[in-house]
């Protein structure tokens, strides 16, 4: 009981928070902090109100004394949406990486996708965003996504997410393209139940994503869990040199997923394909039962 009251949420935690939470005490220093306020242009047109730092923190700091840069989106601003000064700041970030090489680039996306008012402009700055965090790992350095936001990782940022080296995702984490009730409108309610938040999180919760691979680690809603799972992740990580060999191989797997998987249309009916005996006791389990189901799947 005393750990649990221990814990400090990361579902909860604001951007800075999460960064207070992850890097060594003190050691984050941020790019463009409040004195040098770059709101969104684009908002005070509209007459909406904006954020000094546009929903988005960047910086750099330690991990267990490892030289890290940090992108940190808050979800509590619109959604962690992505506009023109948005993604500039994640892009600016992820150059420098590619320049300076860190130990590593972790990246803490809460975000439902383009913010729908910039338009263009926000996609635009989704397409650099994806452009940089390859530059960034052709030049050797690991982009980490630590996923387990209110607003997950949904359309532009979740293709982002699995262009990153590897993604850390809680239970309360959801990865997807779509989300679900945009599905719901283009597609209608027969197609995907937007209001059905067991269906929801059985097709793009923490959990179905760990389960099929999709994510390096599955950690527990907590500040310290994280930090200590991004940690342990980069001590035995080498960023693997692209290769066409490495490159076939992952559309190889991608084809066999969608062979084998395809025609589902709940999380339950995958997690029995893939061998689980008893999918309906899945969203119980806590995360050291998952991790142990999940080792215990033939391959």
């Amino acid at each position: 009981m005393n750990a649990l009251l221990a814990r400090k949420s990361w579902f909860e935690a604001t951007a800075r928070a999460r960064i207070a939470g992850l890097l060594d005490a003190g050691s984050f220093s941020e790019w463009l902090p409040p004195a040098a306020s770059q709101p969104s242009p684009h908002l005070a047109q509209l007459d909406l109100p904006g954020a000094f730092d546009d929903g988005v923190v960047v910086g750099y700091g330690q991990l267990e004394k490892r030289p890290i840069f940090v992108i940190a989106q808050e979800g509590q601003f619109m959604g962690g949406a992505v506009g023109e000064i948005h993604g500039a700041k994640i892009v600016g970030a992820l150059r420098r990486a590619a320049v300076e090489k860190p130990a590593a680039v972790l990246f803490l996306i809460d975000s439902g996708g383009v913010r729908l008012h910039e338009a263009n402009a926000g996609l635009i700055a989704i397409s650099e965003i994806m452009r940089a965090v390859l530059d960034a790992r052709a030049a050797g350095v690991p982009v980490i996504a630590l996923v387990g936001g209110s607003c997950g990782a949904f359309g532009g940022m979740g293709i982002v997410a699995k262009l990153c080296s590897a993604i850390l995702i809680s239970e309360e984490g959801r990865l997807a393209l779509s989300g679900p009730e945009v599905i719901e409108t283009v597609m209608g309610v027969e197609e995907f139940d937007a209001k059905d938040r067991a269906l929801v999180w059985r097709v793009t919760g923490g959990k179905h994503r760990y389960l099929m691979g999709d994510c390096a680690a599955l950690v527990d809603d907590d500040l310290a869990a994280f930090r200590a799972s991004a940690a342990d992740f980069l001590a035995g990580w080498q960023e693997p040199a692209p290769t066409p060999a490495l490159l076939r191989a992952a559309q190889q797997t991608l084809e066999n997923r969608l062979a084998a998987y395809g025609e589902l249309r709940d999380g339950l009916d995958v997690w029995a394909a893939l061998g689980v005996a008893d999918p309906a006791a899945v969203p119980l389990l806590d995360r050291d039962e998952l991790v142990a189901l999940k080792e215990g799947l033939p391959t």
